[in-house]
């Protein structure tokens, strides 16, 4: 019998489970940990909560967590109720799953004024995650500057940018809601360094900007290369940058409320302000041969009462594991950290890839994982962790304890929402108990 430990049940966690599932069979008892008493990780967390579809993934993801040779262990932080060497000693191969949820810092003057969120804090306060339901971010400010061109950055600003009435049948939280209610946007401006032809914008979540009821999106068609240039872009860049070419005919604001502003070729450079951020010193940049920015000398400034930084993550530390500082993850070679160690997805490569890419991560990693291990060396697995973690008096929730939070979740839900998330670990504890 082979015994495996997965830290982590976002989407890396549970494809590779599902691959040790096929690889092994009956003969492996896979556990899945998490700090937090939900499963699902950036599906629950960090996709947007008017994103639905997306999140429907997490059903392939409840079939393996309801297999027999699979089990959830929530409520158990490694690193502090379990160290990761005791982990190694029960099971035949622990696997880091724990993704990129820290932000990257913004390196310059001014970043720690008040008012300044990175993108893992902003998207776990509307998401309604616990270790951000109380960061009160300042929305009575007209302006706001999200610094990215990724997703992310989309995502922030749309969040920012829609009505109440757009939020029906998301799953945003509560108090994010009510917020942004009686927000005072009126203008996002989303900067990049680079061009558009650089930008890493999907066309189905920028065209979403174009349908908005109350925001229109703004680009200045001096920043739009030649047309003709979109021909040596990959298919979707290139639907991309004709959706910014849109938005630059149209007339700007289009009698709305709110302007998404996009300000391309602009580095920030210092955030300005005394105790809160009052606005954002960018420079002017141009791009190389090669297609790197670089500054030339030409500032301006922008008005900012909140900025929003969407620039990267970092997988969290864990004492004993050799960590990649310049890279934000696990030092790895292909998957393997140390003898019996070994990491997946964003906690292996880095924040890049969407979250199907996880998939063929996580089998690679499994195939290598059975050449490692072979039958298994009869370690303890499962009832040793238990008994471990009774003898610490560490709580764990089960598959079957989420599954009572989330009908508690369901059943509190506003009309027309699927649901209303607990922001409280407490609250999640006593919704499993019957409290």
């Amino acid at each position: 019998m082979r015994h495996i430990a997965i830290v982590g049940s976002g989407p890396a966690g549970y494809y590779t489970a599902e691959a040790a599932q096929k690889a092994f069979g009956e003969d492996v008892r896979i556990d899945i940990l998490d700090r937090l008493p939900t499963p699902f990780g950036l599906i629950r967390f960090g996709v947007a909560p008017d994103h639905q579809s997306i999140k429907k993934v997490a059903r392939r993801y409840e079939k393996v967590a309801l297999s027999d040779n699979v089990r959830f262990v929530g409520h158990v932080t490694v690193g502090e109720d379990i160290a990761i060497s005791e982990l190694m000693e029960l099971y035949d191969a622990v696997v880091l799953a724990t993704g990129a949820p820290h932000d990257r810092t913004l390196d310059l003057p001014g970043s720690d004024l008040a008012g300044v969120y990175g993108s893992a804090s902003f998207v776990g306060w509307y998401n309604g995650h616990p270790d951000f339901a109380d960061i009160d971010p300042p929305l009575d400010g007209r302006d706001v500057v999200v610094i990215g061109n990724g997703n992310v950055a989309l995502d922030v600003a749309r969040i920012l940018s829609k009505t109440t009435q757009e939020f029906a049948g998301s799953d945003i939280a509560r108090h994010a809601l009510d917020a942004l209610e009686t927000a005072a946007t009126r203008t996002i401006t989303i900067l990049g360094r680079r061009g558009p032809h650089q930008i890493a914008m999907t066309p189905k979540e920028l065209g979403e900007l174009g349908e908005l009821e109350n925001a229109a999106p703004s680009v200045d068609p001096s920043d739009l290369p030649p047309e003709a240039q979109d021909e040596g872009l990959e298919p979707g860049q290139r639907k991309s940058v004709a959706l910014l070419r849109d938005f630059a005919a149209c007339a700007d604001g289009a009698g709305k409320g709110k302007t998404i502003m996009f300000d391309f070729f602009a580095s920030p450079v210092e955030l300005l302000g005394e105790e809160r951020v009052e606005g954002v010193r960018v420079e002017r940049t141009e791009l190389d041969g090669e297609h790197r920015p670089r500054g030339t000398g030409e500032t301006y400034d922008l008005p900012a009462q909140l900025v929003v930084t969407c620039i990267g993550y970092r997988s969290p530390r864990i004492e004993g594991v050799p960590y990649d500082e310049g890279a934000g993850r696990f030092a790895n070679e292909d998957g393997r950290i140390l003898p019996g160690l070994y990491c997946v997805g964003w906690a292996r490569r880095g924040p890049t890839g969407t979250i199907g890419t996880n998939r063929p991560d996580g089998y690679e990693l499994v195939d290598r994982i059975a050449q490692d291990i072979g039958a298994g060396a009869g370690k303890a697995g499962r009832a040793g962790l238990d008994a471990l973690l009774e003898e610490r008096g560490v709580e764990i929730v089960t598959f079957a304890d989420w599954q009572k939070i989330d009908e508690a979740e369901m059943a509190r839900a506003m009309k027309g929402a699927p649901r209303e998330k607990f922001v409280r670990v407490e609250d999640m504890i006593a919704a499993h108990r019957g409290e």
